[in-house]
């Protein structure tokens, strides 16, 4: 018995179905593109200070939160294509979480921070605006959320890939811890952006792998 029969689809994936599994293998490269250009485009914004998030504040703030609200209807897509294929419904349940917390990201701000944008003081805010705050609760139970997803997603996968999707999570979990710490050390704030990548990844790797998957 292969791998694959140990753990069914629930269903042959259909035109729909791997329209929104598609919407998966896309969202992590229209986001972490549309991150790193800006990134390496905007004054006064360094990979080695600032996360992503930062990049929602000044005249060209509409564009990372356009980035989130896009990367979130895509991950929420995606979840919508997973449940249709995956025998269990937690994954696809944490995964749409996910993509709720990256619309609530577009939604509220991060506070500007260490010099971003131009004019801002060094170092972190001196005070969190409520903006701010909701920000980051909606983000870490969104990182959260996206941990446990590839826990319970990998449990309905092949042996090499449950394991993948295991490892992604813990090297996730601790990026985010990182700098949820507060620290604002370069290889913490690097690490984070790595994490980051990591999780795309595998949302684009597992959405192809199911859109391609049959049952045995």
């Amino acid at each position: 018995m292969t791998a694959t029969a140990l753990h069914p689809t629930r269903a042959l994936p259909t035109p729909t179905t791997r329209a929104l599994l598609a919407c998966g293998a896309l969202a992590g490269p229209v986001f972490v593109g549309t991150g790193l250009v800006q990134g390496l485009t905007r004054a006064g914004f360094d990979l080695t200070r600032h996360p992503a998030s930062v990049l929602a504040n000044g005249d060209l703030g509409w564009v990372q939160i356009t980035n989130f609200v896009l990367a979130g209807l895509l991950t929420l897509a995606a979840a919508a294509g997973m449940r249709r294929v995956l025998p269990g419904r937690w994954g696809p349940r944490l995964l749409a979480g996910y993509g709720v917390s990256l619309l609530c990201a577009g939604a509220f701000r991060a506070d500007p921070q260490d010099g971003f944008p131009l004019g801002t003081p060094a170092g972190p805010p001196s005070s969190v605006s409520w903006h701010g705050t909701l920000h980051f609760v909606c983000g870490g139970l969104g990182f959260a959320a996206l941990v446990a997803a590839c826990f319970a997603i990998g449990s309905h996968l092949t042996p090499a890939r449950a394991w993948y999707s295991r490892i992604t999570g813990v090297l996730f979990l601790v990026g985010f811890a990182g700098v949820a710490s507060g620290s604002a050390s370069p290889a913490v704030v690097l690490g984070f952006w790595a994490a980051v990548v990591i999780a795309w990844t595998w949302l684009a790797t597992t959405s192809t792998h199911l859109m391609r998957r049959t049952v045995a």
